[in-house]
């Protein structure tokens, strides 16, 4: 993949990232917990549509390779500047290929002024902690219910 670009996410988008979306999902979902699965209305559209493109308070990409929709990224940038990533997804198919980071660099040079950048992330998803921590420079703060099968990593990187 050549070349990587983020536009603003628009209804017309839906449908196609609906899918992706439900691949990038079920794939981290069925390898760790067996089953398909994700957060309310990934398979519908709903989950992009109440906070890509219904909510005031958020800023959606959708993440174009080479002219081509391949994911999607959901952020809440505050005036504070004590930011919050939502959602990052790449199409399954495309993952493990560096697309990812090089989405998370441009949403870093995109908001220069972050202060603080926050995520959560389920306890299954493995691959989500890999690249969190290991490629993104997260830090896991607090961990949420966790001796519960809906336990959540909340995750903190302080800019510089």
């Amino acid at each position: 993949m050549q070349k990587i670009e983020l536009e603003k996410l628009k209804e017309g988008d839906i449908h196609e990232l609906t899918a992706i979306m439900k691949r990038s999902f079920d794939k981290d979902s069925m390898e760790f917990q067996g089953h398909p699965s994700g957060p309310p209305g990934y398979d519908t559209g709903e989950f992009l549509r109440k906070y890509g493109t219904e909510n005031d308070q958020s800023t959606a990409f959708k993440v174009l390779g080479d002219g081509k929709i391949i994911g999607a990224v959901i952020l809440w940038i505050t005036p504070e500047q004590n930011n919050f990533l939502g959602c990052l997804f790449v199409d399954s198919v495309l993952q493990d290929k560096g697309i990812g980071i090089r989405v998370w660099r441009m949403i870093e040079e995109l908001y220069p002024g972050t202060k603080v950048w926050n995520t959560e992330t389920p306890s299954f998803t493995k691959r989500n902690h890999h690249f969190y921590i290991n490629k993104c420079g997260f830090h896991v703060i607090k961990i949420d219910n966790p001796r519960s099968t809906e336990a959540s990593y909340i995750m903190k990187k302080v800019m510089a």
